[in-house]
């Protein structure tokens, strides 16, 4: 049976939410997370603010320096959640199967409903189904989405990233090897910044010299290089999820004796955010909410959490993120017995935003 899949992702959502609720903010460079008055992090940023470079979990100074106008607001998770409830229950109304991999995307199975002769006859039949999803949200919520459908869950990925935003982008089976071969290489989800260093270094900088290199890419990233090559071309042949999927990755350290020593502490919080990321790249996944956990001597235990919209997947931006979050709540008053790191919010690692276009146009 043909498979038939669409990777559906809300363009830009906490900062469209807030463009919503609030016409004086449409159009405008909107970031998402702490003033940069104070030390804190950014959450989100509208597609305005990402022109000049913001992202998820960068410093908020670091992203007034870089966008002086963007207008600054606080997260309100509670309501984004509510939004993303309410969008899902739509996206369940089309009778597909789901996988929802975080607050603001999901994969749809639709090989039951669209079964044509082939495989691209079928991918074909599924488009004016994904419009019809793409304007009930947008009638509905009054937000867009993009929409990418293929053979499979890496290139419906790769094309809902492919229009950005509002788009709408199908990869024909017979022409997936040829869509992929321009894109950089960061554009297959698994590969981080120290992947693709190492790939650059050989030589390989898109994915049609991934597609091209004629040796054995184990020899460069481990036990990636098979499926990375099979990436590579479009070959993904992962099941969605639907069932019991991980939930969080943690990583904790119990000291010998209770400190509060900044240096100790710096050190154990790199070495678990070098532990989570590893893990997530192993699994392919990215990460949206940082928790730190700690322990006092007299056993008293606190948690703190922040959210960002985009999944990270680099030991910077955890540790980073963990930082902010002892210093904000200035956790460390006291020594401490245990120091925990961990993330959740699981879905696949976000890619950066390709400026290409095919689709349908923009809102």
């Amino acid at each position: 049976m043909f498979r038939v899949i669409f990777h559906m992702d809300m363009d830009a959502f906490y900062a469209s939410v807030e463009q919503r609720d609030n016409p004086a903010l449409r159009g405008k460079p909107l970031i998402v997370g702490a003033p940069p008055t104070q030390r804190g992090v950014v959450c989100a940023a509208s597609y305005e603010a990402r022109k000049f470079g913001v992202r998820s979990a960068m410093p908020s100074v670091v992203a007034k320096r870089l966008c002086p106008d963007g207008i600054f607001i606080r997260p309100r998770m509670d309501h984004y959640r509510q939004e993303s409830k309410a969008i899902m229950q739509m996206v369940a109304g089309f009778g597909a199967v789901i996988e929802q991999v975080s607050i603001d995307e999901a994969y749809l199975d639709l090989s039951l409903v669209c079964q044509r002769a082939d495989l691209d006859a079928s991918l074909y039949e599924a488009v004016p189904m994904a419009a019809e999803l793409k304007q009930s949200i947008f009638t509905g919520r009054q937000l867009t989405t993009s929409i990418g459908i293929a053979s499979n869950k890496l290139l419906a990925k790769i094309a809902s990233d492919f229009n950005k935003p509002n788009g709408l982008t199908l990869v024909p089976e017979r022409d997936k090897v040829l869509f992929l071969r321009p894109m950089p290489i960061r554009a297959i989800p698994g590969v981080g910044r120290v992947t693709e260093e190492i790939l650059k270094k050989a030589g390989v900088e898109t994915i049609g010299d991934l597609q091209d290199y004629p040796g054995d890419l184990r020899a460069l990233v481990g036990s990636f290089g098979p499926t990375l090559r099979r990436f590579s071309v479009g070959d993904d042949d992962r099941a969605l999820e639907i069932g019991e999927q991980i939930k969080s990755i943690s990583s904790e350290n119990t000291f010998l004796k209770d400190t509060d020593d900044r240096k100790i502490l710096r050190t154990c919080l790199r070495e678990q955010a070098a532990e989570i990321s590893e893990k997530l790249k192993r699994k392919q996944i990215g990460a949206q909410t940082v928790q730190v956990k700690l322990r006092y001597s007299d056993f008293t235990t606190l948690t703190r959490q922040l959210s960002v919209e985009e999944p990270i997947t680099e030991a910077s931006d955890i540790y980073r993120l963990a930082c902010y979050l002892l210093a904000r709540e200035r956790l460390v008053s006291r020594p401490l017995r245990l120091l925990g790191l961990g993330v959740s919010g699981l879905g696949e690692g976000t890619n950066r935003q390709l400026n290409l276009s095919l689709g349908d146009s923009k809102k």
